[in-house]
This record gives C-alpha cells, structure tokens and sequence, in this order.
C-alpha cells in the first residue's frame, strides 16, 4: 500500500506541470499539444498497477482531459485527450468512477444542438469510447441510460459509415448491459436504426439488423411491429450476410422474446422464408433454428400435446423428397395459419415479382407444414393459387403448382373437388384447370379412385373441353388428362370414353405439332393402362360412340363448328378403325355435303375423304365394306357437288369432288363393274370439269376419263361417244 501511494504521488507530482499548462486559459495550442504529449510519456513510460492509475486518474487527469475532449479547438490536442481517457478506463480498477464527468462530455461533443464534432475518426473513437464504457461498466451505467440513448440518436445516423456500424455494437452491448431498465429507453433507438437498415455498405445493414435483435429482445417487445416490414424486406437483399443476419435475429426471438407467443404469426413467416434462401448455408441457419423453435415449444406445452404424441400417425402417402417436420412445428404453424394466410395470399398478387416469389415459396413450406388442417382454408387458397398460376412470373406458377399438388395430398377430393369442379365448370380458365391438374397429381390414387368418374365427366363437358381454342388453355387440360392416367392407372377404364373425348378435342384445334405429339403419346398411355397394344385399340372400343357424339349436331354444322375439326381427327386418327364405323361416317359426310351447306365445310370435308381415299386400304376399306356405300357416295355425295354452281368456292369444291372421284377409282377398290357403275352416273360431270379453270382438276378429269374409257371398252352408245369426244377434242387445245 505505501509503494503504491509513493507510485501515486511520484505521478502526480510528475503530471502537475503539464496538467497546470494545461488549464491555463491563455495556453496556446502548441503548448497544451506539448503537455498533452508530456501526459501521455508519463503515463505510458512507466509500469503503473491498476490501483495508482486509478487514483491519479480520477483525481487529477479525468475532468481536465474530459473538459480538452469536449471543447478544445485543435482536432490533435482532442485527439490525445481521448487516447489518454480510453488508457485509463482500460487500465483504471474502477471506471465507473468517470461516468458522471465523462458521459456528459460525450453527449456535449456527439448529440445536437452543441454536437459538432467535425472529424469522423474522432467522432468514431468517442463512440468506440462509449463502447468501452459500456463493456467495462454494465449495468452501472443504468443512471445515464438517457445520455446514451440521446448520443446513440445521434450517431446512428452519423454521414460516417463506421461510426453507425460502432453506434450498432453500442446500442446491442447497451441492450444487454442492463436489460433490467433498457426497456424504458429502447423504443427511442428504434427509428434511427430503420432509417440505417438500408445504408448502401452491406456491413452496416448487418450491423443495424444485429443491433435491433439486441434492442427488441432486451427492451420493449412491442417494437417487433415497427421493425418488421424492414427486416421483411431485406430477406430480399442481394448480399447473404443480410439474409444470414434476419434469420439469425428471428430465430432468436422466435426462442427468446418474452412475448413471443404473441408474435409468433409475425415472425414465423419470416423464418420460413429463409428455407429456399439460394445460398444453402442461410437455408440450414433457418431449418436449424426452427426445429430448436418446434421442439422448445412442444416442451412447453407437452401436456396439451400428449394425445398428439402418443397417438399421431404418419400419412402413408406424402410428397416425394420431403421431410416431414416435428409435431411442435406443424402445431405451430396449424395455430397460427388463420393469421398468416390472408397476408400472405395478399403477397402472392403484389405487383413486385420478387415479393410474389418469395410469398408462393412461403406458401409451399407452410401447406406442407399444416397437412390436413389445410381443409378449413380451402377457399381462399384456391382463389389465390388460380390468380397466382396465371402469373408471368415461371417461378410464381412453379411454386404455385407444388403448393396445389399438397391439397391432393392433404385435403380428401370430397372437399377439394366439391371446391374445385364448380368454379371449372362455371368459367374455366387455363389457370383453374392447371390447379385441377395439380391436384390430381398430388392425390393418392386409393383416395381419388371414388372420384374418377366425376372427373372424367367434368372435363369432357363441351362448356369446359370445347371452351376455348387457345392452345395453353388445351394443353392444361391435356396435364389434367395426363395426371388422371398417371395417378389412377387402370382406374381410367370407367371414364376411357371421357377421356378421348377430351383427347379428340385438344388434337382438333389448330396448334403445333408438338402439341398433337403429346396427346398422341397421352393416348398410348390411357391404353397401356388398359393393356391395349395401341391407342388404334381405344378407338377401335370407342369409334361408334365418339361418331355419335361428334354427330348430335351435324344438321347445323359450319366452316367454324369445333365439331367438324373433331369429325376429321376421328376419321384420320383412328386408322383402319373407321372402316368399321362406316354407317355413322358416310352418314355424316351424307348430311353435310348437301350442296345447300356450308361451302367452306363441304371443302374441309372433301378434303378429308380425298385423304382417306388415297391410303383407303389402311383407313375406310381396311374391313373390305367400303364399295356398298358406292351408291351413296356418288348419287348423294359426288354427283350434288359436282354440279356446276357459280363463284370460287363452288370451283373448289369441284376440284375437290374431282379429287376424291380420282382417289376412289386409282385406288384399285373398285372392280370393273362398279367403275362402270361410277361411269354411268357422273361421265357427264366429269367432262363437264374439262372446262374448269384449275389446271389440276382439268388433269384429273382426263384421267378420269381415261379410266372409264379402258374400262368400258366398245361398250358406248353413240350419243355418248360424241359427248365424250367433243369434250376430248377440246382438252386437246388446252
């Protein structure tokens, strides 16, 4: 004790010149650099215990350093009055002794009006000096938590960058310092530290996030709903230590708020968010945290739970690759999903795409988390998931689609079908049939097996397979087709009619090749479940009943029923089937080539009895039985279209009768004696169609001609004979 009080003295006595200079108010500013200076020799030239420093600092450098660092006009001389006040609070055995001279001086030379402290580094190290204080002293320094309140105001908003990253560590070190009375001054930090959570320097975003974890979780709960929105946002930050830093400070509060129960609807969509964060190390902070989060409460609330624990079973079918969370998890997000949903279906349409992304990701992770408890929520999720699947956005349907796949898997097809088909069956749109899809696709096929015929009926309803001919719309229903064969498998047999209908439909719109490539290979499926060798197989099952239904409305047909563009797909899809089918077919063709129809029909339709004709082995004679519809086809069919009628159209329509008169006889179908036949009933039309304009049908013609001619031999009567001769004669000059 007597060494040390001789150490103290000696110090003392060494000081007193300079700390005098230093006090005098007519010192200049060269000279109390030098006693500043002088100062600091002695103090950092001798070896000095912690007790004598303390009472030499207290006593005799304190107020005269502070009163330097608060008001001295030269930058250097404040300079050296703070490297000598941090010296002796680091060393110093009781720096809490300073608190009343020093905090005030910082508060002088930091917080407004008076605060000007022009130099950044010195504002940097008053700040790092309050962190010092803070570090050293604790909870002592309860009494000055307003002062430090005001300074940290001030400085986290400080132009310097540094300086609001150091405020950040002060304003948490404060926070836990003395989390006993934070509470009364935390709110007051809460805004300075929401207009720095954007700063342009990552570091100080991270920073600032840090810091509000620290200043909530120890002060006033509360403030959880002034930050959110902010923290929300920078989720969306392109760096990933400020994602890593808001799952951090979430999970946290998640475990340790006080009054986190009450904010669990808050802040569980925040953390969750984090799951498909693109950087995995962000994406294992968040899981790692949640399944602390899910076993701490089951913990919790254990007695409420126990049934649950002891007696819960796993589904027998759940989605493929997932995991499925903890009870204390999926409880959490069950109780708090009422809460949680409407924001989040409000997010899923948010006119920012990246909001839409991350809202319909979050939608995914929380179906999968709520199961069953999905049911009571049913119609809000469908009217979001049909929006959302029309987005632009690829992502936003992706997730959209993954989310109605878990209502298949989740929700019995009672409840999600009764929810789903009338809306469908109302207005259907390309988005509600991708959801339809979706959910079939999610279903377990025991569970959709009862349904199957209520599906096949719904989607070959005309109002909802004929609805439109948008190509994206039909190809939708083409995946709903696709996911019933997938799902249900040899199920389909009951509803294999419902289906071609629909696949008949889809292959009649003009679309790309590709498109009809998928139903073809749609249609192969729907037989390989009914062990068919080929889809040939489904129609050759089908072919009256798919010529009946095309049919019903033949009488009224145009250019622009779908039905005529169906009847063509039948008829040259279906192969050698059609020629089993032939009373309905020639009925058809009977009825709509009645010259009083529609022309452009009549063309179309021509056209596709010329292309069976040509390959008529493989398609309407492939039984043998075409030649005892020869009569119809050319009393009632070739002979009415023949007829000359003015206009272009009805030239095209004879050029296509021509064509198909051509194709019937080249085909080698017919014998001699039916050609014969064909020859009494329409040589007239055909020379006649010598003199048509088209070059090709006059070429037909001749050659039809030619045929009949070789045919008949000697067997022409004279009038005849110079009818066809006068007709040659002037194909001659042609």
């Amino acid at each position: 004790a007597a060494a040390a009080e001789a150490a103290a003295a000696e110090l003392s006595q060494a000081l007193a010149r300079p700390l005098s200079l230093l006090q005098q108010p007519e010192c200049g500013r060269a000279a109390r650099l030098r006693a500043l200076e002088d100062i600091r020799a002695q103090l950092q030239g001798r070896p000095l215990a912690g007790a004598v420093l303390q009472e030499v600092f207290a006593a005799r450098l304190l107020r005269p350093l502070s009163r330097c660092l608060a008001g001295d006009a030269a930058e250097r001389c404040r300079e050296l009055a703070l490297q000598l006040l941090r010296h002796g609070l680091s060393h110093g055995e009781r720096p809490c002794e300073a608190l009343p001279v020093l905090l005030p001086a910082l508060a002088q030379r930091l917080c407004p009006p008076q605060g000007a402290e022009p130099s950044e580094e010195l504002r940097l190290g008053l700040v790092q000096l309050l962190g010092l204080l803070l570090q050293r002293c604790g909870a002592s320094m309860a009494p000055y938590l307003g002062d430090i309140a005001r300074v940290l105001q001030a400085t986290l908003l400080d132009h310097y960058a540094e300086v609001r990253r150091e405020s950040c560590r002060c304003a948490a070190a404060c926070a836990r310092a003395m989390p006993e009375h934070f509470h009364m001054q935390s709110e007051s930090l809460i805004k300075p530290l929401m207009q720095t959570i954007s700063h342009q320097h990552y570091r100080v975003r991270v920073d600032v996030i840090q810091a509000t974890g620290a200043v909530i979780q120890f002060g006033n709960g509360k403030s959880v709903d002034d930050v959110l929105s902010h923290l929300a946002q920078r989720l969306f930050d392109e760096i990933p230590k400020v994602r890593h830093a808001v799952t951090t400070v979430i999970g946290e509060w998640l475990l340790h708020l006080r009054d986190r129960y009450s904010y669990f609807h808050k802040l569980i969509p925040l953390l969750l968010g984090s799951f498909t964060d693109e950087i995995p190390e962000n994406a294992k902070l968040a899981w790692t945290y949640w399944e602390k989060i899910g076993l701490q409460w089951e913990k919790e609330n254990e007695d409420d739970l126990k049934d649950k624990m002891d007696f819960s079973v796993s589904p027998s079918h759940y989605p493929k690759g997932e995991t499925r969370p903890g009870l204390g998890c999926r409880e959490l997000v069950s109780r708090n999903l009422s809460k949680i949903l409407p924001g989040l279906c409000h997010d899923m349409t948010d006119w920012v795409e990246s909001t839409r992304v991350k809202a319909s990701q979050l939608l995914y992770t929380l179906l999968l988390h709520a199961e069953d408890h999905i049911t009571q929520h049913m119609e809000l999720l469908l009217r979001t998931l049909y929006q959302a699947c029309s987005d632009e956005a690829s992502e936003v349907v992706k997730n959209s689609v993954k989310a109605a796949e878990l209502i298949g898997t989740f929700v019995s097809p009672k409840v999600s079908l009764k929810l789903i088909t009338p809306a469908f069956e109302q207005t259907p749109k390309a988005s509600c049939v991708m959801v339809l899809a979706a959910v079939i696709r999610g279903s377990p096929k025991e569970i959709l097996q009862p349904h199957v015929s209520q599906l096949g009926n719904a989607l070959s309803q005309a109002g909802v397979c004929q609805r439109s001919e948008e190509a994206f719309y039909m190809e939708q229903l083409l995946y709903c087709v696709q996911a019933l064969i997938e799902v249900c498998q040899e199920d389909c047999r009951e509803i294999s009619l419902q289906l071609m209908k629909v696949l008949v439909t889809i292959m009649a719109i003009p679309s790309s090749q590709d498109l009809k490539e998928k139903v073809e290979k749609t249609m192969s499926s729907l037989a390989e479940v009914q062990q068919m060798e080929s889809f040939h197989c489904l129609y050759k099952q089908h072919i009256i009943q798919l010529l009946e239904w095309v049919s019903v409305s033949c009488e009224g047909w145009s250019c622009y029923s779908s039905e005529v563009l169906q009847f063509e797909v039948i008829a040259t899809h279906s192969g050698p089937v059609i020629g089993e089918a032939l009373d309905d077919f020639i009925l058809v063709l009977k009825t709509c080539l009645q010259p009083n129809k529609d022309p452009q029909m009549r063309l179309k339709l021509f056209t596709v009895l010329s292309q069976l004709l040509q390959k008529s082995s493989e398609t309407i004679n492939s039984q043998g039985l075409f030649p005892s519809y020869l009569e119809t086809v050319i009393k009632d069919i070739l002979a009415p279209n023949l007829q000359w009628h003015a206009g272009r159209t009805a030239a095209a329509i004879r050029a296509t009768a021509v064509l198909c008169l051509w194709a019937l006889i080249h085909c080698e179908m017919l014998s001699p004696k039916e050609i014969l036949k064909v020859k009494v009933e329409l040589m007239p039309q055909v020379i006649a169609s010598m003199d048509e304009d088209s070059k090709i049908t006059r070429l037909m013609a001749c050659r039809i001609v030619d045929v009949f001619l070789k045919v008949c031999g000697r067997q022409f009567d004279a009038d005849k004979f110079k009818n066809t001769y006068t007709g040659m004669c002037k194909g001659l000059v042609d």
